[in-house]
C-alpha cells in the first residue's frame, strides 16, 4: 500500500512520526503484513480513535473487523462503559481477535459477531455513534444506506479504502472500483451527511450525519 496514494517520501515521514504502539498492536501489524491480512494500520487507527473521542462515542458498529486491529483502537476510545460490535465472516479471524482483545484488556467492551456484517447490523437493535465500514468494497453502497438508517444525528460513518489504490480516479472496469466510486459520489451528494475524504494510506472517509 505504501506510496500508492501519498508520495512515498511523505508517507514514510508521517509513519516515522507515529508514536510506538504497544506490544499487542505491533504484533498484529506484523501478522497482518506477513499473512496479507487487511488492517487499517496505525495512522488510520489514530483517526478512528480520535473521531470516537471527539464525539464521545459509546456505541460503535464495525462492518468488517478481521483480526480486531481497528476494534482495539475503537474500544480504547469508547472507554469502559462503551461497546464496540465486532463483525467478520471468518470464524478463525474472530478467534484471533478474541485473543488479541483479551491481551489488550478491552474484551469486555467488545461484542463479537460472526457472519455477514450487513445482516448482523440489521439484527442488532439501537442507534450507533459510529459505524465503520471495511467490508468487501462492492458492498459499500448498500452498507452506506443501512448505516445511515442506524446512525444517530451527529454520529459518524467512517469508511476505509475509499481511494482504492488510486483506481477510483480512473475509468472503472471492475465491480469493487465502481462500488467505491458510487459510495464516494453518494456521500458527497447526500443531504444527510457532511463528508470529507482524507488521503491517508488508502483513503479514509469521515462523514457526519447532520
Amino acid at each position: 500500500m505504501t506510496g500508492l496514494i501519498l508520495n512515498t517520501e511523505v508517507e514514510a515521514y508521517l509513519n516515522h512520526l507515529l508514536p510506538e504502539r504497544d506490544s499487542v498492536l505491533r504484533e498484529m501489524e506484523a501478522i497482518a503484513k506477513r499473512r496479507d491480512i487487511p488492517i487499517i494500520g496505525p495512522a488510520c487507527g489514530r483517526v478512528l480513535h480520535l473521531m470516537a473521542r471527539l464525539i464521545r462515542a459509546r456505541r460503535v458498529f464495525e462492518m468488517g473487523s478481521a483480526i480486531g486491529y481497528s476494534t482495539i483502537w475503537l474500544a480504547r476510545a469508547v472507554g469502559p462503559t462503551g461497546r464496540v460490535y465486532y463483525t467478520d465472516g471468518d470464524a478463525s479471524n474472530a478467534r484471533s481477535a478474541r485473543e488479541f482483545l483479551a491481551r489488550a484488556h478491552v474484551e469486555r467492551r467488545v461484542h463479537l459477531l460472526v457472519g455477514d456484517a450487513l445482516k448482523l447490523l440489521n439484527q442488532t437493535p439501537g442507534k450507533f455513534d459510529i459505524i465503520f465500514l471495511d467490508v468487501d468494497k462492492h458492498q459499500y453502497p448498500v452498507a452506506l444506506r443501512l448505516a445511515l438508517s442506524r446512525l444517530r444525528s451527529g454520529g459518524l460513518v467512517i469508511a476505509d479504502n475509499v481511494l482504492w489504490s488510486g483506481k477510483v480516479a480512473r475509468r472503472a472496469t471492475d465491480k469493487d472500483t465502481r462500488a467505491v466510486q458510487a459510495f464516494n459520489h453518494a456521500i458527497y451528494a447526500s443531504k444527510q451527511l457532511f463528508p470529507i475524504i482524507v488521503p491517508l494510506r488508502d483513503g479514509v472517509a469521515v462523514c457526519q450525519k447532520v
